[in-house]
């Protein structure tokens, strides 16, 4: 899915996005997004939510964005790592913006929870949260999509 932000993503706003997601869940659902690994079972939840409504990633674009955004967080402040842009030659497709961990692995947590969104729960944000912390000797032989 080619997704087109106005104004465009940029890897500063990735917090700005994620605390804005964290009090709209508290208002509208009464969720408790503390920035836990433990909170990403919320965070599906709620995409598993949308899901069983029928709505499309378009439909959602923005919250999926904040939620993927959130997601990043977690991984930022427990794994390491820092927001920046995605590669456009390597992935036409994604979301602009990646984390790149310490280990130079790139990790497309906003993709995770559009595919959340599209596959259920054929897409574990949580497994793929899990992976990303995992230490790795051989870096090259996973990849953190």
């Amino acid at each position: 899915m080619q997704l087109h932000l106005n104004p465009p993503l940029e890897p500063a706003d990735a917090p700005r996005h994620a605390a804005a997601i964290v009090a709209a869940a508290a208002d509208i659902s009464g969720a408790a997004l503390d920035y836990s690994p433990e909170s990403i079972l919320l965070v599906e939840d709620i995409v598993d939510g949308f899901r069983a409504e029928g709505v499309t990633g378009e439909d959602m674009a923005e919250s999926l964005v904040a939620f993927g955004c959130y997601v990043g967080e977690i991984l930022t402040r427990h794994h390491g790592g820092a927001w920046r842009h995605a590669p456009a030659a390597t992935r036409p497709e994604a979301v602009p913006l990646v984390v790149e961990l310490p280990d130079a692995r790139e990790c497309h947590p906003i993709d995770w929870v559009f595919g959340r969104l599209e596959f259920g729960t054929d897409v574990s944000i949580r497994d793929l949260y899990t992976a990303a912390g995992a230490d790795s000797a051989f870096p090259h032989e996973r990849t953190c999509e």
